[in-house]
């Protein structure tokens, strides 16, 4: 119930905030979970899930992990930089005992190459372990959307380009969602999005589950 009013308030305010120059993409969504907060409390320590559509859209997250603390703190349309802005408004006040990260799809389309997509992970990371030092991370892959099969060359290069400097990292997990979503000839699955084939639907979330639940801890 509380997750559908959240999700509710959040589509009322719209996805993104005007373009005028002294107004912070997405500020009007912050504010609208900051008001949530108010209204309900967040849970003590939770699992945070955090990132772009692919965490907000996942409406039953609650449900699909019902034997964990979770929550989630998503904003459709965000980029990396997004999520470094809003770190103080996000994230850092719930205390997260785990990080769950999805972002990065969506710096993709405006044309920005592999090596600036690492580079504002590398910021986003540290934004993070400057005051969350020890705080266990999942990150997830960036997935393969057909609608954006285009730039599917600067996903793999992204995804390979994170994924070796997550090595270097603490207590950082690395969760490829990308192979297991795509058919064993390399193709997109339609299937598992919704009609806009940029967002999963039941199908894409049960091979997310799958995938994240075991990095997962109570």
């Amino acid at each position: 119930m509380k997750k559908a009013m959240l999700l509710l308030l959040i589509c009322l305010t719209g996805v993104q905030v005007s373009q005028a120059q002294d107004k912070p993409r997405f500020q009007e969504d912050v504010q609208t979970i900051k008001h949530y907060d108010q209204m309900y409390a967040p849970p003590a320590n939770p699992i945070l899930f955090v990132g772009s559509s692919s965490i907000r859209k996942w409406e039953d997250l609650e449900r699909t992990f019902a034997s964990y603390e979770v929550m989630n703190r998503g904003i459709g349309g965000a980029k990396v930089n997004d999520i470094i802005f809003y770190l103080d408004d996000i994230v850092f006040p719930y205390h997260p005992r785990e990080i769950v990260l999805y972002v990065g799809e969506n710096d993709i389309p405006d044309g920005v190459p592999a090596d600036t997509v690492l580079a504002r992970t590398k910021n986003l990371i540290a934004g993070i372990r400057a005051k969350l030092p020890e705080t266990p991370i999942t990150y997830i892959s960036i997935k393969p959307s057909p609608s954006r099969d285009k730039y599917r060359q600067t996903v793999q290069e992204s995804n390979t380009l994170i994924k070796e400097f997550l090595k270097t990292q603490h207590k950082i997990t690395w969760v490829d969602v990308y192979t297991p979503m795509l058919t064993k000839e390399g193709n997109s699955r339609p299937e598992i999005f919704q009609s806009d084939m940029l967002h999963l639907n039941k199908d894409g979330y049960k091979i997310w589950k799958k995938l994240i639940q075991p990095t997962l801890i109570k």
